[in-house]
């Protein structure tokens, strides 16, 4: 009874949608005499028997009929063997009555509209097309048993007792069937969060014998330690954690807490870009000496020792945890859409796929984007969800629309800046910006980086609209991020600098050296009244705008994403809705997850079995992605 229900809200919510509302009435009323609440197959032989054939409603029968076979398809040839045969016989009864009525002119129509059909899938019914000819054909033995009681009688039955097989007891409406799959996934998703439940008990059991087993080591070794956390002991621990996550990887988990938004007023922007002067990188080097810098960086440091060390972080709390196993080779990047409800993910063999973690959104956006080359960016349109931009290691910019399933435009960089590494799109206006790179020979993600080329194209025309200016041979950008209103563009550079440009006149209008090593990601705070970096050298900063070059909240989170000499991949960082939170990648099986401001505190996150690779926090949710080098992406909801 609940399915049923639940189908019928259904019928009128789709009813309402399409404003059929006199079919919504008609509904409403057969519902109201409805007693039996199930199929009614006396219901169905009035329609055929007492509406369709007697007044030569053709059309309306060959449509039911044809209705059957879509529905009964799938069956066995025995079942759709019969259902063939009481087919014929029902168009034969639907002749034989219009003779008998004086309908002739009926019969011949039919025979104009499906005659050549009919012919092809039975020989036998060249002589019914003589039948409106025939003075008498109850009386011609070919025809003389479909002109008799019996012979009607046991049409009514045959069709009466094989419709009550077929859809009374074999098969489930497909919308009955959606009711009941939903509680199957309810139920499954129960059994998850208990077993999830058991990991955690498991895995807290099993922390807690690594704790004792490292004091127990301590005791034995030197007597007198650093009172702060050593690199070898954090190496220690960081190795302990590592081979606990291999042996206890749970698959499912998730959390949820209320989403806040807070924007930055247009007033203050445009105070900000008034107050500042525009400069060039060399010029702004100058802006703070090598002794306020190493002040600063050392402040940071020493900040960053005496803060609890992130392989103490408990594990997070999970309400559902999904992961998805579609790619066949290690995560490069996954993005939620604009409203969260999709995800793009893209692995190194040159894959894009497009799905979706909840069953209540429609599959019908999902597919498979082969790319040939390597994904180096992924950004979708901020306005909607149906626009997708892949950048890859060949120059190639490509607009992907999720609802055409197709490649909407195809661009391409100059020869010169092959590599993709970031593309954002304005929040306001129908453009986006790409950071392309040179290559150059280099053992690490770094050194393989040449020079910078920042292009501004329109996403109307799809052509470029102009190139933002960088200098003489200026450093390659490797992230880019677009303040709430699209007027503010920052731009984090390999040589540690930030650039920020006014987009209304294209020009570079201050920066500052943010980093004594690359800067892997850039991201404005949630009041905008900051940014946050984060160096190759895996350090945090949060950079005021108001007071520029002031360190307003910094981490240390080396231990987990410092990846100065790796070849493959750049770290990523992710704040949450509310800009609270601070997600990165990570070196080891988890990811920190950083208590933004005054707090010290923070979160790790469940295992993968390999490096993570690459984050993302959902737009409204706390809901977070993490992809690996194990080749699955896991949608995370914290409790």
């Amino acid at each position: 009874m609940e399915n049923l229900q639940y189908a019928e809200e259904l019928v009128r919510e789709f009813l309402v949608f399409r404003g059929f509302t006199k079919t919504l009435q008609a509904f409403e009323k057969e519902l109201g005499t409805d007693i039996g609440k199930g199929f009614q197959v006396d219901s169905l032989l009035d329609l055929i028997f007492s509406v369709y054939i007697p007044k030569c409603q053709a059309e309306n029968l060959v449509n039911l009929l044809h209705f059957f076979k879509q529905c009964f398809g799938s069956y066995e040839a025995e079942l759709m063997s019969t259902l063939s045969k009481l087919e014929v016989s029902i168009i034969r009864y639907y002749i034989i009555h219009a003779l008998q009525t004086g309908r002739k002119e009926k019969v011949m129509e039919f025979f104009n509209f499906h005659g050549n059909v009919l012919l092809q899938k039975h020989e036998d019914w060249a002589l019914w097309f003589a039948l409106p000819y025939h003075k008498n054909p109850q009386l011609d033995p070919e025809f003389r048993l479909y002109f008799s009681k019996e012979w009607i009688n046991t049409l009514h039955l045959s069709v009466r007792n094989f419709l009550s097989k077929m859809l009374n007891s074999t098969r489930i409406p497909a919308l009955l069937k959606i009711s009941s799959e939903q509680n199957t996934v309810n139920r499954l998703k129960g059994d998850i969060k208990q077993l999830n439940l058991k990991i955690s008990q498991l895995q807290a059991l099993l922390e807690e014998k690594e704790i004792q087993l490292r004091q127990a080591k301590s005791n034995t070794s030197a007597t007198t330690r650093v009172p702060t956390l050593g690199m070898s002991s954090s190496s220690n621990i960081k190795t302990g954690f590592q081979e606990q996550n291999v042996s206890s990887s749970p698959r499912f988990s998730h959390d949820i807490c209320d989403p806040a938004t807070s924007n930055i007023g247009e007033r203050e922007s445009s105070q900000y870009i008034n107050d500042t002067k525009p400069a060039h990188s060399q010029e702004l080097m100058s802006c703070m000496s090598k002794s306020e810098r190493s002040n600063d960086f050392q402040n940071v440091q020493d900040t960053g020792s005496e803060m609890q060390g992130e392989e103490e972080f408990p594990e997070v709390r999970v309400d559902f945890q999904e992961t998805f196993l579609g790619h066949t080779s290690p995560i490069t990047r996954c993005r939620f859409s604009a409203s969260g409800d999709n995800i793009a993910s893209a692995s190194v063999d040159g894959t894009v796929r497009i799905w979706t973690y909840e069953p209540s959104v429609s599959a019908s956006r999902n597919a498979t984007i082969y790319c040939g080359a390597e994904i180096m960016s992924l950004e979708w349109d901020c306005k909607s969800d149906r626009l997708l931009l892949i950048g890859t290691a060949d120059g190639g910019i490509k607009a992907w629309n999720v609802d055409a399933k197709r490649v909407v435009c195809d661009l391409n960089s100059t020869k010169a800046f092959p590599s993709v590494l970031d593309l954002k799109c304005s929040p306001v206006e129908p453009i986006f910006v790409s950071a392309a790179a040179s290559t150059r020979p280099g053992s690490t993600y770094f050194d393989k980086l040449g020079f910078a080329s920042l292009t501004v194209w329109n996403m109307r025309t799809w052509k470029s609209m102009t190139v933002l200016p960088l200098g003489e041979d200026p450093p390659a950008i490797t992230s880019l991020c677009f303040n709430h209103n699209g007027k503010l563009l920052a731009a984090a550079a390999t040589d540690g600098m930030i650039h920020m440009f006014d987009m209304s006149a294209g020009l570079q209008i201050t920066g500052w050296p943010a980093h004594d090593t690359a800067i892997s990601s850039v991201l404005f705070g949630s009041d905008e009244t900051s940014i946050f970096t984060l160096g190759a050298d895996g350090k945090i900063f949060e950079w005021s705008l108001q007071n520029q070059g002031k360190v307003l909240w910094s981490r240390n989170c080396s231990s987990f994403c410092n990846l100065q000499s790796s070849s493959l991949y750049k770290q990523e960082m992710a704040l949450d809705a509310n800009g609270n939170r601070l997600l990165t990648t990570s070196n080891s099986l988890r990811a920190p997850i950083y208590q933004v401001g005054g707090s010290m505190g923070g979160m790790r996150t469940l295992p993968h079995t390999a490096s993570i690779t690459t984050v993302d926090w959902h737009p409204m949710l706390p809901i977070f992605l993490t992809g690996s080098a194990d080749q699955s992406v896991r949608v995370t909801s914290l409790l």
